[in-house]
């Protein structure tokens, strides 16, 4: 039984407000991932870094996500998204002053671990709240925009970096952090006083907190009589743990969400992280113009993102992942010709990537949210992050290696496979939800009807 008023609600400032405050979560991870990679130019003459002390404080962050997506998404479900939603940002505004200060090369890494927890604990709290505020119809596109938020970061940590850089010189590396600790701190603010999840509350049988709550946002009163037939829907599907996760048809939705985000992420991120050394082994220019080059790429991709919000909501979610996979194999198939492509080839594969990538980018959180139930919502959205960040780190750390040893085509080659992997998995698993309330997108397929209570008030309500 889902609570109508907010599942048919129109899209009012809250909303809107709600959007903006979580998608802070996610450009604060492109930034703060992005800007380090500035500042370590910088970071490395003055404090003497060696190649491995580079690469630990690198790969700190991603491991750090890993830890936070899957230790603190059933944290969420237990303690509510509201709490976690803004202990998170603290945090981060926290670990990003520090790093202003730091020293050491251990106190970078230990500092980014953290920043990379919190990042990593966001995913699964922000998205989660959003999903369960936003109405059915809008709920795909209000989600992709989250994602839209990354790159958002990632562009503007580059153009922050070359601009300072360019006229501060590399002794500004403090200063560009400095610049997170910033941006965490006014996003805290945003999110200070949003309310807790109806859909959280009334599970946990708090239905007069849930009518407050809606009340509060959505200036609307909702008859006691609705929410506790919610609440005993919610009752009724059980307090799932996080062994339902791999059991049954969740075991399936699991390994869905986090295989296709794997695959998706992997030659993404490597392909991102090393955007001007790749260009590069094509034969294109290199350099400290190579920030403006990332941010530029950054902007390629939040384009490729733009169509596919708007698809996603109109013709689904299944043909927007099936298709957008299928269609971004190719040009990464094609840059398998090596260096010997001409530039202009190189540069329409590359942005055909970016602009098809769009589609499984945007349901990167959507899927997740939407395939589960209220009890385990944010739990799956950790596993997801987790399992995807496996990948990432893998195809960081194994991209360099394999431009030396197998050459640019070879490399890009085995990119166009991985995708082609996310593409099975989505034909063979990817469901369609598009329009249904989450309470049917996450039930079991098949499954009897959840409550007395529930089917009783729904025939008495018009």
């Amino acid at each position: 039984m889902p609570i109508r008023a907010v599942d048919e609600a129109p899209l009012n400032r809250f909303h809107r407000k709600l959007t903006w405050a979580c998608a802070g979560g996610p450009f604060l991870d492109g930034y703060l991932l992005s800007i380090i990679g500035v500042a370590l130019v910088g970071m490395s003459g003055e404090l003497n870094l060696s190649t491995g002390d580079e690469s630990l404080i690198g790969a700190a962050a991603l491991i750090g996500i890993f830890a936070g997506g899957l230790f603190f998404g059933p944290v969420t479900d237990k303690l509510g998204r509201e709490a976690m939603y803004t202990i998170d940002l603290a945090v981060l505004v926290a670990g990003s002053v520090l790093s202003v200060f730091a020293t050491e090369t251990w106190q970078f890494v230990v500092l980014r671990f953290v920043l990379g927890m919190a990042i990593g604990a966001d995913y699964p709290i922000a998205t989660s709240l959003l999903a369960e505020w936003v109405p059915n119809k809008h709920r795909g596109r209000l989600l992709g925009v989250l994602i839209l938020a990354w790159y958002v970061g990632a562009a503007a940590a580059y153009a922050v970096g070359y601009v300072m850089a360019e006229i501060g010189g590399q002794g500004t590396w403090r200063w560009m952090l400095a610049t997170g600790a910033v941006l965490s701190a006014v996003i805290l603010l945003l999110r200070v006083g949003t309310p807790e999840s109806p859909l959280w509350l009334v599970g946990k049988g708090r239905t007069a907190d849930a009518q407050k709550a809606i009340k509060q946002a959505l200036d609307r009163t909702v008859p006691v009589e609705e929410l506790l037939a919610a609440s005993a829907a919610e009752q009724a599907v059980g307090q799932s743990r996080f062994r339902d996760l791999f059991q049954g048809v969740y075991l399936r939705r699991t390994l869905f969400c986090g295989l296709f985000y794997m695959c998706q992420i992997t030659p993404m991120f490597a392909l991102y992280t090393f955007g001007p050394t790749i260009l590069g082994s094509f034969g294109l220019g290199e350099g400290n113009d190579s920030y403006l080059g990332s941010a530029l790429i950054s902007c390629v991709f939040v384009l490729g993102c733009v169509p596919a919000l708007r698809l996603v909501d109109r013709v689904g979610r299944r043909p927007v992942i099936v298709w957008s996979f299928a269609l971004v194999v190719a040009p990464l198939a094609m840059l398998g010709g090596g260096s010997a492509l001409p530039v202009a080839v190189v540069i329409a594969c590359f942005c055909a990537y970016a602009l098809f990538s769009g589609g499984p980018t945007v349901l990167e959180w959507t899927y997740p949210n939407e395939l589960f139930p209220t009890s385990i919502r944010a739990t799956a959205g950790g596993v997801a992050t987790s399992i995807s960040r496996v990948g990432a780190a893998a195809g960081t750390c194994l991209l360099p290696i394999s431009l030396d040893r197998l050459g640019i085509g070879t490399t890009m080659l085995i990119g166009a496979a991985i995708t082609g992997v996310g593409w099975l998995v989505s034909f063979a698993w990817a469901e369609e939800t598009r329009g249904r309330t989450l309470a049917e997108t996450s039930s079991r397929p098949g499954a009897a009807p959840r409550s007395t209570t529930a089917d009783n008030y729904a025939r008495r309500t018009p």
